[in-house]
């Protein structure tokens, strides 16, 4: 098994999660969702963030405001939808139900081995 690629594959299945949990606190701007993400030990680049947004958009999960800047032009913050709010419900309580299954595997091994 090639550990690289199958962590890159969880980080990908979690990544509109975490995306939406951050937008579920209030509107980022795109440079601020990649610097929160950051700081959770979650590194993403603009090329990626930038379909991921467009295509909670199209399924009507975010929506986007216009915000004056101090430093230029208006800039966009993308917000939770009412039916992203109400998907991240959903994804809050399956991320539980994965959680839950995880650890208890994880503490079955633990047990068998020891």
């Amino acid at each position: 098994m090639n550990v690289d690629n199958a962590k890159s594959q969880m980080r990908k299945g979690m990544l509109e999660y975490c995306i939406m949990l951050l937008l579920g606190e209030k509107a980022y701007y795109t440079s601020d969702i990649i610097k929160r993400l950051k700081e959770a030990n979650l590194l993403v680049v603009e090329g990626t963030l930038y379909p991921l947004l467009t295509r909670l958009k199209n399924d009507g999960l975010l929506g986007y405001e216009w915000q004056e800047s101090t430093q230029g032009p208006p800039r966009k913050y993308y917000v939770l939808t009412d039916d992203g709010r109400e998907t991240l419900e959903q994804l809050d309580t399956a991320w539980g139900e994965l959680e839950q299954t995880v650890h208890k595997l994880k503490n079955r091994r633990l047990l068998i081995e020891n």
